[in-house]
C-alpha cells in the first residue's frame, strides 16, 4: 500500500492536473491574503476547511513554482497541517528546491522533512539552507542521495549550526569527501542538541577520519552516529577511535564497511576499556581485520565490567575457537551483551531514537 505522498508513474499526470487546478483556485485570492507579510492567527482556522494560513503558504509556493519554471508538487498542496512532509523521489532538482524553500521557513506544522533522492545537488542545498536555518518546527530532516557535495555540506552545516532545534539529520549517499569533513566537524562541535547523524555511504577517507575524530571527542550531545560504508582507515580510523574514547554521550555507533583493519580495531579496543556509555557498536562487518583483531577488541570489553554495551557485531568475520571461548567468558560478565558473528547470527532488534513519530488518526484503532 502506498501512502498519500508516494508517487508512481501512473499518477504523475493526475498530480500535475491537480496542481494546475490548485493554481486556478488560488489565482483569485485577494492580495491581502496572498502577501507574504500576512500574519494569520491559527485560531481562525476552522476544522474541515483550508485555513487562511495554509492558503497563504500554498499561494506563495505556487507563485514560487511559476517564477522558477517548475511544476508544483500536488502532494505539498495536500499537506495541510500534517507533521510529516515526504517528497522523496520527486525529482525536484535545484529549481524545485528553490521553489519549495520559500514556503518551508514559515511552515509551523512540519516536524519531519524527507527530501531524499531528489537530485538537489549543491545549488539545491544552498537554496534550502536558509529556510532550514529559520524553521522553528522541523526536528528531523532526510537529505540522503542528493549529490550534495562539499558546497551543499558547507551550506547545510552552517544552517544546522544556527538552528539548534534540529535533532536528527540524514546525509547518507551524498558523495561527501575529505573537504566536507571540516564542515561536519564544525557541526559536531557547535550543535549540542543534535542527537542522530547519518553519514553512511559517502567517501569520507583517512584524512576525514583525522578531522572528525577530535570533533567527536568534543561533542556533547550526539547519541547515534552512522559512518558505515566510507573509507575511514589507517591513521584516520585510529584518530576516529580516539574520539570515541573521549566521548561520553554516544550510545549507538556504526563504523562497519570502512577498512578499519587491526590497527583500527586495536584503537577501538582501547576506547572500550574506558567507555561506559556506548550500547551498540558495529565495527567488524566487511572491515579487513583478522580474528586476532576481533579477539583484542573483545578482550577490551572483558576488561571493562561496567561497560554499557548491548550489541557487538562481528558479522562477516571468520573467528576461531579461542574467540568463541572469550565470547562465552564476556557473556558471563555482561549477560545483556549480544555478540553477533558470521557463524551464529543472533536476531537483535532495538528501537532507535524516536525523533519523530506521526500520530495515528483518531479513527484508526491501535
Amino acid at each position: 500500500m502506498r501512502g498519500s505522498c508516494e508517487r508512481s508513474g501512473e499518477d504523475e499526470e493526475q498530480e500535475e492536473e491537480e496542481a494546475m487546478a490548485a493554481c486556478g483556485r488560488l489565482s483569485g485570492v485577494p492580495e491581502a491574503v496572498q502577501g507574504a507579510e500576512a500574519d494569520w492567527d491559527s485560531d481562525r482556522e476552522t476544522e474541515g476547511t483550508h485555513g487562511l494560513g495554509e492558503l497563504v503558504r500554498d499561494t506563495l509556493y505556487l507563485r514560487s513554482c511559476r517564477a522558477h519554471g517548475v511544476v508544483p508538487v500536488s502532494c505539498f498542496l495536500r499537506q495541510g497541517s500534517a507533521q510529516e512532509l515526504n517528497l522523496r523521489h520527486r525529482g525536484l532538482g535545484p529549481q524545485g528546491a528553490r521553489a519549495l524553500a520559500s514556503s518551508l521557513s514559515s511552515n509551523p506544522y512540519v516536524k519531519r522533512l524527507d527530501l531524499g533522492d531528489n537530485g538537489l545537488c549543491g545549488a539545491g542545498a544552498e537554496a534550502l539552507a536558509d529556510a532550514l536555518s529559520k524553521s522553528s518546527s522541523i526536528r528531523d530532516v532526510d537529505l540522503s542521495e542528493n549529490q550534495l557535495g562539499v558546497a551543499g555540506a558547507q551550506a547545510l552545516c552552517a544552517a544546522f549550526t544556527i538552528n539548534q532545534a534540529m535533532q536528527k539529520i540524514q546525509l547518507s549517499g551524498n558523495g561527501l569527501e575529505e573537504q566536507a569533513a571540516q564542515y561536519l566537524a564544525e557541526l559536531l562541535l557547535a550543535h549540542t542538541d543534535l542527537k542522530s547523524l547519518d553519514l553512511s555511504y559517502n567517501q569520507l577517507n583517512e584524512q576525514a577520519g583525522e578531522t572528525l575524530g577530535p570533533a567527536l571527542a568534543e561533542n556533547t550531545g550526539l547519541t547515534e552516529l552512522n559512518v558505515s560504508w566510507n573509507h575511514l582507515r589507517g591513521p584516520g580510523a585510529v584518530a576516529f577511535a580516539r574520539g570515541l574514547e573521549a566521548n561520553i554521550f554516544l550510545k549507538v555507533l556504526d563504523i562497519s564497511y570502512n577498512g578499519f583493519g587491526d590497527p583500527g580495531a586495536s584503537a577501538v579496543g582501547e576506547a572500550l576499556k574506558a567507555n561506559n556509555v556506548l550500547e551498540e557498536l558495529n565495527i567488524v562487518s566487511r572491515n579487513p581485520m583478522r580474528s586476532e583483531g576481533c579477539f583484542g577488541l573483545l578482550k577490551s570489553v572483558q576488561d571493562n565490567p561496567t561497560s554499557a554495551l548491548e550489541l557487538l557485531d562481528f558479522s562477516d568475520i571468520q573467528v576461531n575457537a579461542e574467540f568463541d571461548g572469550l565470547a562465552s567468558s564476556v557473556k558471563g560478565i555482561l549477560p545483556e551483551l549480544c555478540i553477533k558473528t558470521g557463524a551464529c547470527r543472533v536476531e537483535y532488534k532495538k528501537e532507535l531514537l524516536p525523533v519523530f513519530r506521526p500520530a495515528l488518526p483518531a479513527s484508526v484503532s491501535k
